[in-house]
């Protein structure tokens, strides 16, 4: 009886050791697992305080940021876009600046939400509403949601414009 005793002590306290042996891997892997998610974390939210710097500003040269495209909305011609910003991804604005090189055009399209369009240089006929207008340097041009309108490059000149509105929800 004492030796059955003994062995069933002995079977159960090498099951504890084992079971011990078992919760000590899962351990290390849970800990492992744990410091790489932490790393991980880091690493990301570092970078992303690089793109969104702490200071309450952001400085972009637009030599940095210019794109030769074609007319947008299915325009004409080549321009060249300064997408300013697009990395402060919590900004509620949408700020460009456009050169329609001369011939292009940005096509009839309507509008989701309000939108300024700010000549600075150059001259343009834009459509609104199918009404033609011609547009130069100082002129601004609000849209409102539900019209719809496009812009065409007129003259030698670039038209240069910037544009200005709030990101889609």
């Amino acid at each position: 009886m004492a030796y059955s005793c003994q062995r069933f002590i002995c079977i159960i306290l090498s099951a504890i050791i084992n079971q011990t042996n078992f919760i000590m891997k899962l351990y290390k892997i849970v800990a492992g697992v744990t410091i790489l998610t932490c790393i991980t974390t880091l690493l990301f939210m570092s970078a992303f305080a690089r793109e969104q710097p702490q200071s309450g500003y952001i400085l972009e040269h637009e030599k940095d940021i210019a794109k030769n495209e074609p007319g947008p909305h299915e325009g004409s011609g080549t321009t060249t876009a300064y997408s300013f910003f697009t990395k402060a991804t919590t900004s509620k604005l949408v700020f460009r600046k456009r050169v329609l090189h001369p011939g292009a055009s940005i096509g009839y399209h309507p509008q989701k939400e309000e939108e300024i369009y700010y000549i600075l240089s150059g001259a343009g006929e834009m459509t609104m509403n199918n009404e033609k207008f011609t547009v130069q340097a100082g002129d601004a041009i609000l849209t409102l949601p539900g019209s719809s309108h496009g812009l065409r490059q007129t003259g030698k000149d670039d038209l240069v414009i910037l544009i200005d509105y709030q990101k889609h929800e």
